[in-house]
């Protein structure tokens, strides 16, 4: 009866456990998705910074083209991370058909 009685104190604790780690990597997807989303802008204002100054403008068309790439990488590193926060989760059919390339205005 003791086995018994301990696994059914388990489960709670475990179940528990899983949910707190789904919160963290939701989270962490969300702040993932933030960055991913702020980073080619940031390069936008530099270049727009570099260009406005007439220093180098082959850096600032540099930057223009480091922040197109970097919205269609993110978008593409940002649909893993939901695929695998859904997979941790426990969805086993975790295909999205979501079209996530507006989240990058692209």
């Amino acid at each position: 009866m003791a086995p018994a009685l301990w696994g059914f104190l388990l489960v709670p604790l475990w179940k528990e456990q899983m949910e707190t780690e789904d919160n963290v990597i939701d989270e962490l997807v969300r702040e993932i998705a933030g960055l991913i989303h702020e980073y080619p802008k940031v390069l936008e204002r530099r270049a727009a910074d570099i260009h406005a100054s007439g220093k180098d403008p082959e850096l600032a068309q540099t930057l223009i083209k480091a922040a197109d790439t970097m919205r269609d990488s993110g978008n593409l590193y940002l649909t893993w991370a939901k695929h695998y926060a859904s997979v941790a989760a426990g969805n086993t059919d975790a295909s999205s058909d979501e079209d996530e390339t507006q989240d990058f205005d692209v």
